[in-house]
């Protein structure tokens, strides 16, 4: 079935240190969410991309989508204070019904397989997210001491895209405003509600390009999948 996609685009990714927005940061030739659109362009069942960008950099954005040649619309909207303020600006340009995801534009190396797993799961349940089990062994810290160490077979790392019902996610988002609450994630805002979240289990390739040594591994993983194809 169809969906539409919101993607954040409006942070200057300080922890990148570019000083200029790391989504333009060049991977191969071309930036980062030129990689991620890609994904979604060349999906079938993706009826339409809506970008939330720093107005300053509309005209930077338009000549990308221009380069790109987008055979399906894309929309720029403006971004918010936070990460949830550009999401929650962005789903009230996406069309009523059906199902929306809303994906990091950092995070190139979504397959296709789990985007379809994803809209069905959301469609049937109301809301889905991507995640891996976690690997390392994880403790909980105080005042630099060891207080704990957590039982880790319960505990799945978040990635996106997360999938939702767009109703369901826009009254999520509006009772947050409504409550000057802020999430760590869209999904968070679902589960204040006190509805159900389903996991779909991703894949680990799928790394959030957040500080300069993950572009070394952005750089592996696209050797690996052109070696692949």
């Amino acid at each position: 079935m169809n969906y539409e996609v919101v993607i954040p685009a409006a942070g200057q990714g300080k922890r990148m240190g570019a000083g200029h927005n790391k989504l333009l940061i060049k991977l191969r030739g071309r930036p980062i969410i030129s990689h991620t659109l890609k994904v979604f362009l060349e999906d079938s069942s993706c009826s339409k991309i809506i970008l939330a960008i720093n107005p300053v950099e509309r005209e930077i954005f338009s000549d990308l989508i221009k380069d790109l040649d987008p055979n399906k619309p894309i929309s720029l909207v403006h971004g918010g204070e936070e990460r949830q303020h550009s999401v929650f600006n962005a789903l009230k340009s996406a069309d009523e019904g059906g199902i929306v995801l809303v994906h990091d534009g950092a995070r190139p190396f979504i397959r296709q397989s789990v985007i379809q797993q994803l809209v069905q799961t959301a469609d049937s349940s109301g809301a889905a997210i991507a995640a891996v089990p976690v690997k390392d062994t994880i403790k909980k810290v105080e005042n630099s001491k060891v207080a704990e160490t957590i039982e880790r077979s319960s505990l799945w790392s978040v990635q996106t895209p997360q999938a939702f019902r767009i109703s369901l996610l826009l009254h999520a988002h509006a009772v947050a405003e409504r409550d000057c609450f802020l999430g760590t994630d869209d999904a968070s805002l679902i589960e204040r509600l006190g509805k159900e979240v389903r996991v779909v289990q991703g894949h680990y390739d799928n790394i959030k390009l957040t500080t300069p040594e993950d572009l070394y591994f952005a750089e592996a993983i696209l050797r690996n999948n052109q070696k692949g194809q």
